[in-house]
């Protein structure tokens, strides 16, 4: 049998993340050896899910991979981000050279995609979208079934009422969300924070904090 090709795999920490582990994990053709997470410097928390970088850790160390932070200032610039990313590829490369794989959790937005493959254009590095175009109403119940829990940690309220931030991620919320709404939030309407589900060794327990507002549109959940 050919060996699996070693890929890093772009985690948020959120479901998406988790479904595209799974499905790299019970394919063929790759093996996960890293997460590549973004955070946001001072705040020490993930990049737009604004989950503790504490948490993130314990996510890490419960699915059993190593951690590649992409380190990204307050009010980072998109030429910014480009830049540390950059860096971060030229660090997973010195240390795994043998890696020429990045894989995304992307389900159906175009735009994001190509801007994912431009990025990566002439880094030594090709993308992999392992759950691209499948079904995200099939898609939200087959995490739910497969015992994965999530909470939602940040509601954008110009798409979402704010009571949806906090909730658990589960039959009820999907029946009660608005059929505007993607199932799986993949325009935005929400992010996740997943604790536990196929692949964690363990859960990752924490308790629940505040909601916060950011510039009058995000509503965040803290987890501790």
């Amino acid at each position: 049998m050919e060996a699996r090709k070693p890929v890093f795999l772009s985690w948020s920490g959120g479901k998406d993340s988790a479904l595209a582990l799974a499905a790299l994990r019970n394919g063929t053709e790759f093996e996960v050896v890293g997460l590549l997470t973004s955070v946001t410097r001072g705040y020490d928390r993930i990049s737009v899910h604004g989950v503790r970088r504490s948490l993130l850790h314990a996510q890490a160390g419960s699915v059993g991979l190593p951690l590649q932070e992409l380190i990204l200032d307050q009010n980072c610039t998109n030429e910014s981000y480009e830049g540390a990313f950059r860096d971060a590829l030229q660090t997973i490369k010195r240390t795994r050279p043998d890696v020429a794989h990045i894989a995304f959790g992307d389900l159906f937005l175009a735009d994001v995609r190509a801007y994912r493959e431009r990025l990566l254009q002439g880094s030594g590095f090709d993308p992999v979208f392992p759950i691209w175009g499948l079904n995200t109403s099939e898609l939200a119940r087959t995490f739910i079934d497969d015992g994965f829990r999530a909470r939602l940690v940040c509601v954008d309220t110009t798409q979402l009422d704010e009571s949806f931030a906090g909730r658990e991620f589960d039959p009820a919320l999907l029946a009660e969300l608005p059929a505007s709404a993607d199932p799986c939030g993949e325009r935005g309407e929400f992010h996740t924070f997943v604790s536990a589900g196929p692949g964690f060794a363990r859960p990752v327990t924490y308790e629940t904090g505040e909601r916060v507002l950011h510039e009058q549109r995000f509503m965040y959940y803290d987890l501790v």
